[in-house]
Protein backbone atom coordinates (compact mmCIF):
# COMPACT_ATOMS: atom_id res chain seq x y z
CA UNK A 1 0.00 0.00 0.00
CA UNK A 2 2.84 2.34 0.86
CA UNK A 3 4.48 1.55 -2.46
CA UNK A 4 1.32 2.62 -4.35
CA UNK A 5 1.11 5.86 -2.40
CA UNK A 6 4.69 6.70 -3.28
CA UNK A 7 4.04 6.04 -6.95
CA UNK A 8 0.92 8.18 -6.90
CA UNK A 9 2.74 10.94 -5.04
CA UNK A 10 5.59 11.09 -7.53
CA UNK A 11 3.28 10.71 -10.48
CA UNK A 12 0.85 13.47 -9.44
CA UNK A 13 3.35 15.90 -7.92
CA UNK A 14 4.05 18.63 -10.54
CA UNK A 15 6.91 20.13 -8.49
CA UNK A 16 9.01 17.00 -8.41
CA UNK A 17 11.01 16.24 -11.51
CA UNK A 18 11.63 12.53 -10.99
CA UNK A 19 11.04 9.62 -13.25
CA UNK A 20 8.74 6.74 -12.45
CA UNK A 21 11.83 4.49 -12.38
CA UNK A 22 13.05 6.29 -9.27
CA UNK A 23 9.80 5.45 -7.49
CA UNK A 24 10.52 1.77 -7.98
CA UNK A 25 13.95 2.14 -6.33
CA UNK A 26 12.69 3.80 -3.17
CA UNK A 27 10.73 0.87 -1.64
CA UNK A 28 13.63 -1.51 -2.18
CA UNK A 29 15.97 0.64 -0.13
CA UNK A 30 13.42 0.83 2.68
CA UNK A 31 13.00 -2.92 3.01
CA UNK A 32 15.55 -4.82 5.06
CA UNK A 33 17.27 -7.74 3.39
CA UNK A 34 17.74 -10.98 5.30
CA UNK A 35 21.11 -11.74 6.84
CA UNK A 36 21.35 -15.35 5.70
CA UNK A 37 21.77 -14.32 2.06
CA UNK A 38 25.05 -12.47 2.64
CA UNK A 39 26.63 -14.59 5.37
CA UNK A 40 27.44 -18.23 4.92
CA UNK A 41 27.36 -18.86 8.62
CA UNK A 42 26.81 -22.58 9.28
CA UNK A 43 25.32 -21.86 12.70
CA UNK A 44 22.26 -20.16 11.21
CA UNK A 45 19.24 -22.26 10.39
CA UNK A 46 18.15 -21.37 6.92
CA UNK A 47 14.43 -21.39 6.12
CA UNK A 48 13.19 -24.25 3.99
CA UNK A 49 9.88 -24.90 2.41
CA UNK A 50 7.63 -27.17 4.39
CA UNK A 51 6.84 -30.53 2.84
CA UNK A 52 3.20 -30.97 1.89
CA UNK A 53 2.24 -34.56 2.75
CA UNK A 54 -0.58 -34.58 0.22
CA UNK A 55 1.69 -33.64 -2.67
CA UNK A 56 4.30 -36.15 -1.55
CA UNK A 57 1.83 -39.03 -1.55
CA UNK A 58 2.13 -41.51 -4.41
CA UNK A 59 -1.58 -41.33 -5.24
CA UNK A 60 -1.48 -37.57 -5.64
CA UNK A 61 1.60 -37.75 -7.88
CA UNK A 62 -0.02 -40.42 -10.09
CA UNK A 63 -3.23 -38.41 -10.37
CA UNK A 64 -1.32 -35.24 -11.18
CA UNK A 65 0.74 -37.04 -13.83
CA UNK A 66 -2.41 -38.50 -15.40
CA UNK A 67 -4.12 -35.10 -15.48
CA UNK A 68 -1.09 -33.54 -17.16
CA UNK A 69 -0.97 -36.30 -19.78
CA UNK A 70 -4.68 -35.92 -20.49
CA UNK A 71 -4.30 -32.16 -20.81
CA UNK A 72 -1.45 -32.58 -23.30
CA UNK A 73 -3.58 -35.00 -25.34
CA UNK A 74 -6.57 -32.68 -25.15
CA UNK A 75 -8.72 -34.93 -22.98
CA UNK A 76 -10.42 -32.96 -20.24
CA UNK A 77 -11.95 -34.62 -17.21
CA UNK A 78 -15.67 -35.27 -17.69
CA UNK A 79 -17.03 -33.32 -14.74
CA UNK A 80 -19.55 -31.35 -16.78
CA UNK A 81 -23.04 -30.75 -15.46
CA UNK A 82 -25.84 -32.74 -17.05
CA UNK A 83 -27.45 -29.65 -18.57
CA UNK A 84 -24.21 -28.69 -20.31
CA UNK A 85 -23.86 -32.22 -21.70
CA UNK A 86 -27.41 -32.14 -23.07
CA UNK A 87 -26.88 -28.72 -24.63
CA UNK A 88 -23.64 -29.85 -26.30
CA UNK A 89 -25.39 -32.97 -27.65
CA UNK A 90 -28.21 -30.85 -29.08
CA UNK A 91 -25.71 -28.52 -30.68
CA UNK A 92 -23.83 -31.46 -32.24
CA UNK A 93 -27.10 -32.91 -33.56
CA UNK A 94 -28.06 -29.55 -35.00
CA UNK A 95 -24.70 -29.21 -36.76
CA UNK A 96 -25.03 -32.71 -38.21
CA UNK A 97 -28.56 -31.93 -39.43
CA UNK A 98 -27.36 -28.70 -41.07
CA UNK A 99 -24.56 -30.61 -42.83
CA UNK A 100 -27.07 -33.16 -44.14
CA UNK A 101 -29.34 -30.39 -45.40
CA UNK A 102 -26.39 -28.71 -47.10
CA UNK A 103 -25.48 -32.03 -48.73
CA UNK A 104 -29.06 -32.39 -50.01
CA UNK A 105 -28.97 -28.90 -51.48
CA UNK A 106 -25.81 -29.76 -53.41
CA UNK A 107 -27.47 -32.65 -55.28
CA UNK A 108 -27.13 -32.67 -59.04
CA UNK A 109 -30.01 -32.18 -61.47
CA UNK A 110 -30.06 -35.90 -62.23
CA UNK A 111 -30.47 -36.81 -58.56
CA UNK A 112 -33.23 -34.22 -58.15
CA UNK A 113 -35.11 -35.64 -61.14
CA UNK A 114 -34.75 -39.17 -59.77
CA UNK A 115 -36.16 -38.05 -56.42
CA UNK A 116 -39.14 -36.39 -58.14
CA UNK A 117 -39.91 -39.56 -60.09
CA UNK A 118 -39.56 -41.68 -56.96
CA UNK A 119 -42.00 -39.42 -55.11
CA UNK A 120 -44.50 -39.62 -58.01
CA UNK A 121 -44.28 -43.42 -58.03
CA UNK A 122 -44.83 -43.54 -54.27
CA UNK A 123 -47.89 -41.29 -54.61
CA UNK A 124 -49.30 -43.51 -57.36
CA UNK A 125 -48.77 -46.61 -55.25
CA UNK A 126 -50.55 -44.97 -52.31
CA UNK A 127 -53.49 -44.00 -54.54
CA UNK A 128 -53.71 -47.55 -55.93
CA UNK A 129 -53.68 -48.99 -52.44
CA UNK A 130 -56.47 -46.60 -51.37
CA UNK A 131 -58.58 -47.59 -54.40
CA UNK A 132 -58.08 -51.28 -53.69
CA UNK A 133 -59.04 -50.82 -50.05
CA UNK A 134 -62.15 -48.87 -51.07
CA UNK A 135 -63.14 -51.59 -53.54
CA UNK A 136 -62.61 -54.31 -50.97
CA UNK A 137 -64.66 -52.47 -48.37
CA UNK A 138 -67.45 -51.45 -50.83
CA UNK A 139 -70.86 -53.10 -50.56
CA UNK A 140 -71.86 -55.91 -52.96
CA UNK A 141 -74.26 -53.84 -55.08
CA UNK A 142 -71.50 -51.30 -55.92
CA UNK A 143 -69.26 -54.12 -57.15
CA UNK A 144 -72.07 -55.58 -59.31
CA UNK A 145 -72.83 -52.14 -60.76
CA UNK A 146 -69.16 -51.67 -61.67
CA UNK A 147 -69.11 -55.10 -63.36
CA UNK A 148 -72.26 -54.24 -65.37
CA UNK A 149 -70.70 -50.99 -66.60
CA UNK A 150 -67.53 -52.78 -67.71
CA UNK A 151 -69.45 -55.48 -69.54
CA UNK A 152 -71.64 -52.81 -71.17
CA UNK A 153 -68.58 -50.90 -72.35
CA UNK A 154 -66.92 -54.07 -73.66
CA UNK A 155 -70.05 -54.98 -75.62
CA UNK A 156 -70.26 -51.48 -77.11
CA UNK A 157 -66.60 -51.59 -78.18
CA UNK A 158 -67.06 -55.05 -79.73
CA UNK A 159 -70.05 -53.86 -81.79
CA UNK A 160 -68.14 -50.83 -83.07
CA UNK A 161 -65.21 -52.90 -84.25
Amino acid sequence: MCFLLLILYFKNNPFEDTNLKDAYLIPRSIMAEPDYIEDDNPELIRPQKLVNPVKMSRNHQDLHRELLMNQKRGLAPQNKPELQKVMEKRKRDQVIKQKEEAAQKKKSDFEIELLKRQQKLEQLELENQKLQEEQENAPEFVKVKGNLRRTGQEVAQAQES
